[in-house]
């Protein structure tokens, strides 16, 4: 499995979606204490599971 990296917000466009309380949870467990938020933390995670796609494709 790679490093994950909590990365800093781009320039983004907001999207509404919904999330299960149990997934909200674990991720604010997992950004605690460090300089990330929620959303920064969705786009890597996304992006990660992306490429994984791609790479898997190929």
């Amino acid at each position: 499995m790679s490093n994950f990296k909590i990365p800093s917000i781009p320039p983004t466009t907001n999207k509404t979606i919904r999330f299960p309380n149990d997934v909200i949870e674990s991720v604010e467990k997992a950004i605690e204490g460090k300089n990330g938020t929620f959303s920064a933390f969705v786009i890597a995670a996304v992006r990660a599971a992306l490429e994984e796609i791609k790479v898997e494709g190929q």
